[in-house]
């Protein structure tokens, strides 16, 4: 009798066990199922999480090219970082047209250069010098430094890269005596600029998930996707990056604002005027 309870005993507990080992087998397929789904982008979780912040915008270049400013702002986007240069030769082609149209229709815009790590630091901060000129009312400066060609499997020596970057910025730096924002991603901060350039604002780039989950506190501006369609432009790509800023909308004008910013070395422009 005793025996049999035994039995039954050891065979409710080997199909509890045979349960929980099948249920622990399916939430583990799920789970990699779901981050698979994240990383291909066929399921896009960052737009949830990015609706919390007030303060949202946009970066663009020639590749969405005739803009309709008027148009984008009445979509509550409240700034955007527009390409400007690239190396220390290469002006994008609508540059000039989104940087003077932004403005009429008075959204805070930025100019950014995207980072060579095939030419001189100081000769890409005069590029950028010579074609944006002044940043009077404007946003601070800005820096795309990620991986082109075939950098990301062959990536260049972090001294080289940090003594041109450093060139490059300290010459934007002196120029108009703010700290340009940073713009990058998750392998070139670890690389380059982790433990190097930490007291730059930095703008990072992660379509995946919130930033917050292994970068609080650290970042100001968030890319959260790189595949938004909006209203107002007409370029051969029909997508469009989003991005927000981590604070509320005086956060924004006083930390960014060329003007007042808290990344100025020194004494006030005139105030610009925005309105976020």
């Amino acid at each position: 009798m005793s025996q049999s309870l035994k039995e039954k005993s050891g065979k409710r507990k080997n199909k509890s066990l045979r349960f929980i080992g099948g249920l622990a087998v399916i939430l583990l397929a799920a789970a990699a199922l779901g981050a698979s789904l994240v990383l291909s982008k066929t399921v896009r979780i960052n737009p949830y999480f990015a609706e919390k912040y007030q303060v949202q915008g946009i970066d663009v270049s020639h590749y969405q090219g005739d803009i309709c400013w008027e148009k984008i702002r009445e979509q509550d986007i409240d700034f955007a970082f527009i390409k400007a240069t690239e190396g220390s030769g290469h002006l994008d082609e609508r540059f000039q047209e989104n940087w003077e149209e932004s403005a009429m229709a008075g959204i805070p815009a930025g100019a950014y250069h995207f980072f060579s790590f095939d030419s001189p630091g100081k000769n890409q901060a005069e590029w950028y010098i010579t074609n944006v000129g002044s940043l009077e009312g404007r946003l601070i400066p800005a820096v795309d430094v990620e991986f082109y060609g075939n950098k990301e499997a062959d990536p260049p020596q972090k001294a080289e890269v940090v003594r041109e970057l450093k060139a490059f910025l300290d010459r934007l730096e002196d120029e108009y005596q703010a700290r340009p924002v940073i713009y990058t991603t998750y392998k070139v901060y670890e690389l380059y600029i982790l433990g190097e350039f930490e007291e730059y604002p930095l703008w990072i780039r992660n379509v995946y998930y919130p930033p917050d989950v292994d970068m609080k506190g650290k970042w100001d501006f968030w890319q959260y996707t790189d595949r938004a369609v909006m209203d107002g432009y007409q370029g051969e790509e029909k997508y469009i990056d989003k991005n927000v800023f981590c604070g509320d909308e005086e956060e924004m004008k006083k930390g960014f604002c060329s003007a007042v910013s808290t990344y100025r070395l020194q004494g006030p422009f005139s105030v610009p005027n925005y309105k976020f």
